[in-house]
Order: C-alpha cells, then sequence, then structure tokens
C-alpha cells in the first residue's frame, strides 16, 4: 500500500485524537480514585467521674384495684355515682332492688319466732317431767322424750336465728359501697341494668394516691443494685427512685420500691418490681408509661461518648472514629449505661480516640474526612432545641 501526503495527514490526525481519548480516560479515573473529604463532625472521648443512673421503662398501675361485683341478684334501682368520679371508702354507690329481700327478712323474723315460742313450750314441759321422773312418777323414758324435744326445738330456733341473719345480710347488700378510696371507671352500670350476685361487674374501682409503677430489670442488674444498696432487697434503696414522664418532663416527687417478685420470670429471666409513687394531684394514672430512674454507682475515670453516636445493627454496636490520616474507621464497642444524652464505653475506645457524631452515615471505612470538632456543650445546647 503507497501512502500519499495527504494519507499521512489523516493517520497523523487519527493518532491525535486516540491520545486525547486516552488521556481524557485517564484523567477520569484520576479524579474517580480521589473523592473529596466528607465533611463530619467529631467529640474527643470524654474521660471523667460520672455518677451512673440506671433507666428502665415502666407502666403505671393502681396499687389497688378491684371490680366491684353484687353478693345479691337483682335490677339497679338507684346509682349514686357518675363514671370516673373520686369517691371515699364506705361511700354508698349503688342500690339494688331490695324488695324481696325485705320480705325474706320479714319471713325468717317470723319463723325465729315461732320456733321460739315452741322452745319455751318445750323447756317448760321437760321441767315439769324432770319433777315428776325426780318423784318416780312417769317414766324413765318419758324424760328423755320430752329432752329431745327441746333440743331440737333448741337447734330450730338456732337455724331460724341464722336465717335471719343471712337475711339481714342479703338486705345490707343491697347496698354497694367503696371498699376504699379511689376514682371509678366510666364504663360503670346503669339504673335498670341486672346483676348476678358475684358474677356481674357493675364497676372497677382503683386507687389514685399512692400509686404504682411496675417495671423489669435484668438479673444482673438486681445483683449489682443489691450490693449497692448494701441489702438483700431493693427495698433497702431508699426513697431516691425519680420518674420521667412520657413527654420528657421529670415528677417532681420520689418514690421507693415496695413490692420485689418472688423470683425471676421463667420467659425473660426478668425480675418484676413496683415503685411506689404518692400522687395527691392525681397526674399519675394506670395506662401511662414512665421512665424509672434509680441512682447507681460512682465510676472513676469513666469514658463517655454522645449517644447519637452509636450504631447498633443486627444486635451490634459500633462507633465511627476518626482514625489514620483524617479516614473513616469502624469501630466495634461495649457500651455500659447512659448518662443523660451519653453513654459509658465499656470496651472498645480509648480517651485518644475522636468519634463521629453527625456524619458518620456518609463515610464508610477509609473515606477522607473533613473534621470539625465538638466540645461536650454543644450537646446540651442541641439537645435543647
Amino acid at each position: 500500500m503507497i501512502f500519499t501526503p495527504r494519507s499521512g495527514k489523516f493517520f497523523f490526525s487519527l493518532s491525535a485524537m486516540v491520545v486525547v481519548i486516552a488521556m481524557a480516560g485517564c484523567g477520569n479515573r484520576q479524579v474517580s480514585q480521589a473523592p473529596p473529604p466528607v465533611k463530619v463532625k467529631a467529640m474527643q472521648v470524654i474521660k471523667q467521674d460520672t455518677p451512673v443512673t440506671y433507666e428502665y421503662v415502666g407502666q403505671v398501675i393502681a396499687k389497688n384495684e378491684v371490680q366491684i361485683r353484687a353478693k345479691v341478684s337483682g335490677n339497679i334501682v338507684e346509682k349514686m355515682v357518675n363514671g370516673g368520679d373520686k369517691i371515699a371508702q364506705g361511700q354508698p354507690l349503688f342500690r339494688i332492688d331490695c324488695r324481696q329481700y325485705e320480705a325474706t327478712l320479714l319471713e325468717s323474723q317470723a319463723q325465729l319466732v315461732q320456733s321460739e315460742v315452741t322452745l319455751t313450750n318445750s323447756h317448760q314441759d321437760a321441767v315439769r317431767y324432770q319433777k315428776l321422773a325426780d318423784q318416780q312418777a312417769i317414766a324413765a323414758q318419758v324424760l328423755d322424750t320430752a329432752l329431745s324435744i327441746e333440743r331440737q326445738n333448741a337447734a330450730l330456733v338456732n337455724v331460724n336465728r341464722a336465717r335471719v341473719q343471712r337475711a339481714e345480710a342479703d338486705l345490707q347488700d343491697t347496698l354497694i359501697a367503696a371498699p376504699f378510696s379511689g376514682r371509678i371507671d366510666v364504663n360503670d352500670l346503669s339504673t335498670g341494668s341486672f346483676v348476678q350476685a358475684g358474677q356481674t361487674t357493675i364497676a372497677t374501682l382503683s386507687t389514685v394516691d399512692p400509686i404504682f409503677v411496675q417495671f423489669s430489670m435484668s438479673e444482673n442488674e438486681y445483683l449489682q443494685f443489691t450490693h449497692l444498696g448494701h441489702g438483700t432487697s431493693p427495698t433497702a434503696w431508699g426513697n431516691n427512685l425519680q420518674l420521667m414522664l412520657s413527654d420528657g418532663t421529670q415528677y417532681p416527687l420520689t418514690g421507693h420500691i415496695e413490692q420485689v417478685d418472688r423470683g425471676l420470670a421463667p420467659d425473660t429471666a426478668t425480675l418484676t418490681l413496683k415503685a411506689a409513687f404518692v400522687n395527691p394531684e392525681g397526674l399519675l394514672m394506670p395506662g401511662m408509661f414512665a421512665r424509672v430512674v434509680a441512682q447507681g454507682e460512682l465510676r472513676r475515670d469513666a469514658l463517655l461518648i454522645p449517644q447519637r453516636a452509636v450504631q447498633q445493627l443486627l444486635g451490634k454496636t459500633f462507633v465511627t472514629i476518626v482514625g489514620e490520616d483524617n479516614k473513616a474507621e469502624p469501630r466495634p464497642v461495649k457500651m455500659g449505661p447512659r448518662v443523660g444524652n451519653l453513654w459509658v464505653v465499656e470496651e472498645g475506645l480509648t480517651p485518644a480516640d475522636r468519634v463521629i457524631v453527625e456524619g458518620f452515615g456518609k463515610a464508610p471505612s477509609g473515606t477522607p474526612l473533613n473534621v470539625e470538632m465538638m466540645d461536650p456543650s454543644e450537646l446540651q445546647i442541641a439537645a435543647k432545641k
């Protein structure tokens, strides 16, 4: 093949284009290998003496709660309270139709009087026969019969007296009173409703002051607190439990452990406890959720990091730190109790480490970082916003 000057120019132009394209491709690979640093905020691991607190999610329950049921059957003819009312111990609540019970009482009283008269007559007969027997004027069998009749009539008097007492009790039970002070629910029955003795729930009554907060703790936590309290039971912790409500506010009054379950729950291996809190204003109501806060030990030279810096995935806990050459480095950690918005680090970090607080989601392992250091005071400011 013979190359002409024109074809030489074409070959030179084609070669120049190939070189330009190759240089452009090399330039693209060079840019992809050096991404710009990711801007993150980090904070130095805090080392300080820290009083540890332990928090447990609990539910407010009534200290005493009872379903009010009638001891007698009948229709409710009078209702003295409204659903949701606060009531005092002994206050009348409902009245059941008492006419049949009044009639039963009158009948029982009449039968008692009749049996008492019969007993009186049989007693007089027995006294006369005793005198005649002492004079040997009658056979001994006649006296024995008279004495037996007297004992039978005395037993009948006792039976009728018991019937009267039962009828009086039934009549009294037609008026249903509060067994203790508290608040009645709004699902109470209305006038005219028929109630079956011992079966129909007329209303539910719950105490409001004091009130319980029920929560659970693990076996290790129970043992730890027992050692801290120098007692054999959490009831020795004293009256220093605090309560955080669901809106983040702190309940103004402290409480104490009043009940501890007899053992661990077999399905969860946790111990159920009930803390009592006075509730004079009625702020705490059954069904509410709150966090019980208990004071623990003082950790000397504890390592602390912000809670929001901790990542949890598939049961594992880790953080992202600023590693060598300002590159992101995931680090598995073992966390301890929470302290406010901080978290105690048990294992995995040193005071020299810098933990990424904001932006770790955009910084996988090895990512170059543009680090802005945070002061612990900024965490408090952010929490108030």
